[in-house]
């Protein structure tokens, strides 16, 4: 009997083998049939919990499940509407799905596709508009205050991107023009610095200190250029002073070596001196030409000549007047009134 119990047992579904089993043990023990649907009351409740404990776990994944999917489908079409691109729904790409998970599992490699699409882009965004801040604060006055790289990414599409590479290419394009007129200003006032021994990077340091760097974007805004053009004509100004300085003393210095016969050796030493003489402004064109020791040194050199003239003509009246006095005292002139005093010394160099 055991035997055929336990067989039957085997082919029920647990719970009842189970339910089976406990009125056997019921009988054996004499357990009174309150106590009995009592148990049953309980077990029936416990299994209700269970099943509900169950159900409600199942709806609040099923729940979260359409909430991931709901979210991933709205990131994805924002993604697709920033960056100007059509969205793509998935459930209707793709009817062999079965069941949320597998719908989920679809939509987030295509969401991930979109998010690296949108990074991509917001880079190239990135990079534009920081390159529109750098050129603006170079071209731009130095009070003017740069824009803040936008936080909005809602138009990332390719039409916005090509407004503002256009508006790139503009200041590019502005710049290299204003760094034209700057560096034209530039090397003409290395020319003028050369030629009148100015320290160059001092003065270009006094326009606007970016200006004397070697490396480093240099300002190019209206103030910079204004400046630059005020420096040139200051040391052309200058330019054209010692010139015209430098040539008095080469024609004062032409005349002195004609008049006192010099000889040709000595000349050449000033030979870069004499060769301006005629020379227009932008001819002028030498290292240190005009440079204030220069300039001295060529002075120095004309006072010098100035003395020795003085002296040399000193010495020929004093020789007229040592031959007048053989003469006179050859014609027995000797002792003729007002002679000394128009012959002293005094008179003779003044």
């Amino acid at each position: 009997m055991g035997s055929a119990v336990r067989d039957h047992q085997q082919q029920l579904h647990p719970c009842d083998s189970l339910l089976l089993e406990l009125n056997v043990i019921w009988d054996e023990v004499g357990e009174p049939d309150t106590v009995r649907d009592k148990t049953l009351l309980e077990l029936e409740q416990e299994c209700l919990d269970v099943y509900r404990r169950k159900v409600d776990q199942a709806n609040r994944c099923r729940a979260q499940l359409r909430q991931s999917i709901a979210e991933a489908e709205a990131e994805v079409a924002g993604i697709c509407s920033a960056i100007g691109e059509p969205p793509v729904h998935v459930r209707q790409s793709n009817q062999k799905l079965h069941g949320l998970r597998e719908e989920l599992n679809a939509i987030i490699p295509y969401l991930e596709e979109m998010r690296t699409k949108k990074v991509e882009r917001w880079n190239q965004f990135v990079h534009v508009l920081e390159e529109i801040k750098k050129i603006s604060s170079e071209i731009r006055p130095s009070d003017f205050v740069p824009f803040k790289t936008p936080v909005d990414q809602s138009d990332l599409s390719l039409r916005k991107f090509e407004e503002l590479t256009k508006e790139l290419e503009s200041l590019q394009k502005e710049k290299r023009e204003r760094l034209k007129q700057v560096m034209d200003h530039l090397n003409t006032l290395h020319s003028l610095c050369e030629v009148l021994g100015i320290d160059f990077k001092q003065t270009v340091h006094e326009v606007h200190p970016s200006l004397d760097e070697a490396e480093g974007s240099k300002n190019l805004s209206n103030t910079t250029i204004e400046r630059l053009a005020l420096a040139v004509d200051r040391l052309r100004e200058i330019k054209i002073q010692r010139m015209q300085k430098l040539q008095d003393f080469a024609s004062t210095m032409l005349e002195l070596w004609n008049l006192m016969d010099t000889p040709i050796e000595e000349q050449q030493m000033f030979q870069n001196v004499t060769c301006n003489i005629a020379a227009s402004e932008h001819e002028i064109t030498e290292p240190n030409t005009l440079s204030i020791d220069f300039l001295s040194y060529v002075e120095a050199e004309v006072l010098r000549l100035e003395q020795l003239k003085g002296s040399k003509m000193k010495d020929l009246v004093l020789k007229k007047k040592s031959e007048l006095e053989e003469h006179r005292r050859r014609a027995h002139l000797i002792g003729e009134e007002g002679y000394s005093d128009e012959f002293n010394i005094e008179a003779i160099e003044s």
